[in-house]
C-alpha cells in the first residue's frame, strides 16, 4: 500500500473514494435519500480546492487506483481551542478496511502536524459511525457530544481529542 501526499489530478479518484464510503459507512446512519444524492462531480470539486487547501493523504493499491484518504489542518473551530489541529477524515473503501490502512493515513497526517509544531489534535466522529472504535482504540479521549443539523436529519457528533499527539501509537 503507496501512502503520499495528493495532487490535483487525485480528485476525481478520491471524490468516486469519498461518495462510495459514505453510502457503505452511513447507510442506516444518515437518511439513503440524502446519500443517493451525493455526486461523483460535486465531491470532485470540493476535492480540487481541499487538495490545494489542506494536507490531504491518499492510499493506493497495487494498481495505483485510490482506496482511501485522509486530511488534517489547523483546528479553526472556535471550541475545543487547546487542540491545535484536527484530522477531518479518513475514509477507506469498504474492500479495504481492516488492513492497517487506517493507521497509515493517520500517521501521515501526525507527520506532518509534527512538521508544523502542531502537537494536540481532534476528530469529530458520527456517534453510529463504527469508526469511533478505531480512534478509541488509539487512546483518543471523548471530550463532548454535539448535536448536529444536516445530512437530512439530526445527528450526534462525538468529540475526540489527543493532547499529545506523540503519544498516539500508531
Amino acid at each position: 500500500m503507496n501512502i503520499r501526499r495528493a495532487v490535483s489530478e487525485d480528485a476525481s479518484q478520491i471524490a468516486k473514494v469519498h461518495v462510495d464510503v459514505w453510502r457503505t459507512t452511513y447507510e442506516n446512519i444518515i437518511p439513503n435519500e440524502y446519500l443517493r444524492q451525493l455526486s461523483y462531480d460535486k465531491r470532485e470539486r470540493l476535492w480540487r480546492k481541499n487538495i490545494r487547501e489542506l494536507d490531504v493523504y491518499v492510499a493506493q493499491n497495487e494498481h495505483g487506483n485510490i482506496v482511501g484518504f485522509s486530511t488534517g489542518s489547523h483546528n479553526y473551530r472556535n471550541r475545543y481551542n487547546e487542540y491545535d489541529g484536527e484530522l477531518s477524515s479518513i475514509y477507506i473503501l469498504e474492500a479495504y478496511q481492516g488492513r492497517g490502512i487506517g493507521k497509515k493515513l493517520l500517521k501521515a497526517v501526525v507527520s506532518r502536524f509534527e512538521n508544523l509544531n502542531i502537537t494536540s489534535m481532534i476528530v469529530l466522529v458520527l456517534e453510529e459511525n463504527p469508526a469511533k472504535h478505531f480512534y478509541e482504540s488509539l487512546r483518543a479521549k471523548r471530550i463532548d457530544s454535539v448535536q448536529i443539523k444536516g445530512y437530512g436529519g439530526e445527528l450526534t457528533e462525538l468529540v475526540y481529542g489527543w493532547k499529545d499527539i506523540h503519544s498516539i501509537h500508531i
